[in-house]
């Protein structure tokens, strides 16, 4: 799992490589016919499958072979972790220390171009150009997956035993806050306060009800307080409402992000209407949004046209409805496991960052979008005992047992 963090941060082959070889240890030993109880990984198949055969009539074959080579995550990383026995507090606490740690050090990377020249980056930020990041190029997926893992340090922190492990992943926490307030990647801001408020509801159910009204009360004085003293995160929110200004004005040149997004959810929705049981074909999405785009939108430049920026309508346009809905049963059947319990709560809003992002984005067609979707989701449903795995029962460290239902700190923090 630490090689494939790697992989996320720096050459994406060791990332492809750690998959594998995680995937082969984690399912050694075990007979094909156990594969077939995973019900969820059954439904993942089925809407794999539905997109593996729009090869027949996808024209543009490499694209087709792009974006199926981007799913096959989807068939080894669910499996690999039903059958993954619980992890010991041991390894817990080294893969959140590591993960940790390599994640702070990719934001102090982004911070350093600031710190360096900050004139030239928040006048950058005017114009919606974004920190230079780790991973490099793709500040979504490094935004989303900074948010996500702040909600699993969270979970995991009173699980640390040591005191000195404590304050490091509690540093590296505060550091992943600071960073996504300075990187300002609308995606993965609203998906740590969409965390924030649903911790704060989750506190005042539960015995901390003081705890959770002061922060839903404090949170508009934060949101003023980052929105004025943090020069990026200003200069961003000020872009975002000079692009609505300019699309209320006319302007449908496709240079404005959110704008963008708006003219691609109607293209694709009109050619949905066109091809609505099998799609147009999954090879063949980029280019019939292109042919759309210089019919509705010819003013729009090739270098602007959108992929569709809603997973659910990617999987509509390429594959048709019915493989859209499989999708759509394939992501909300963890949700039945659920109890009322901090595990489930913890797993729920990760799913739900993980729907608000499918929705703004095609998050699934593209490598470090998938490794980022999968693995912190996958390691909070294995928290909820996985089928095939130990389940419930106590994790084992040292001649003491740990619940692993988390039972053992019920509170907000722990």
């Amino acid at each position: 799992m630490c090689g494939m963090f790697v992989g996320y941060l720096f050459p994406p082959a060791i990332l492809s490589i750690s998959m594998m070889v995680f995937g082969v240890n984690a399912l050694w030993g075990v007979h094909p016919k156990q594969w077939f109880r995973d019900k969820w990984w059954l439904m993942g198949v089925a809407w794999v499958a539905m997109f593996a055969m729009t090869w027949f009539w996808s024209e543009n074959k490499g694209d087709w072979e792009t974006r199926f080579q981007l799913k096959l995550p989807i068939l080894i990383l669910p499996l690999a972790f039903t059958f993954l026995p619980r992890f010991s507090l041991k390894q817990l606490t080294w893969l959140i220390l590591i993960i940790g740690l390599m994640l702070a050090g990719s934001a102090f990377y982004s911070i350093s171009f600031l710190v360096r020249d900050p004139v030239h980056y928040i006048r950058e930020y005017k114009q919606s150009h974004i920190l230079p990041t780790l991973p490099k190029g793709d500040h979504i997926s490094a935004s989303m997956g900074v948010a996500v893992f702040i909600i699993t340090g969270v979970y995991f922190w009173p699980m640390l035993k040591e005191t000195w492990v404590k304050w490091v992943v509690g540093i590296c926490l505060a550091i992943l806050v600071i960073h996504l307030h300075i990187l300002a990647v609308k995606c993965g801001l609203i998906s740590f306060y969409l965390f924030v408020i649903g911790w704060s509801i989750y506190a005042i159910a539960t015995r901390k009800k003081m705890i959770g009204l002061v922060i839903l009360l404090s949170l508009p004085v934060i949101f003023f307080l980052v929105g004025t003293f943090v020069p990026t995160l200003r200069e961003r929110a000020a872009y975002t409402g000079f692009s609505y200004f300019m699309f209320k004005n006319g302007d449908h040149s496709g240079k404005y992000g959110d704008i963008s997004r708006l003219m691609s959810y109607k293209i694709s929705v009109d050619l949905i209407k066109q091809y609505p049981w099998l799609g147009v074909g999954a090879g063949d999405i980029k280019d019939q949004m292109d042919k759309a785009y210089a019919i509705e939108y010819p003013e729009v430049q090739q270098v602007d046209r959108l992929y569709p920026h809603n997973q659910f309508l990617v999987n509509a346009l390429g594959c048709g409805i019915p493989a859209m809905l499989i999708f759509v049963c394939w992501y909300f059947m963890p949700l039945l496991t659920l109890k009322r319990n901090r595990q489930s709560f913890f797993f729920f809003m990760v799913w739900m960052m993980g729907l608000f992002e499918l929705m703004i984005e095609p998050h699934l067609e593209g490598q470090l979008g998938v490794f980022v979707f999968l693995i912190y989701l996958l390691l909070q449903k294995h928290e909820l005992g996985a089928p095939g795995g130990e389940g419930e029962q106590s994790r084992v460290t040292g001649g003491t047992a740990f619940p692993a239902n988390g039972s053992a700190a019920l509170s907000p923090g722990g």
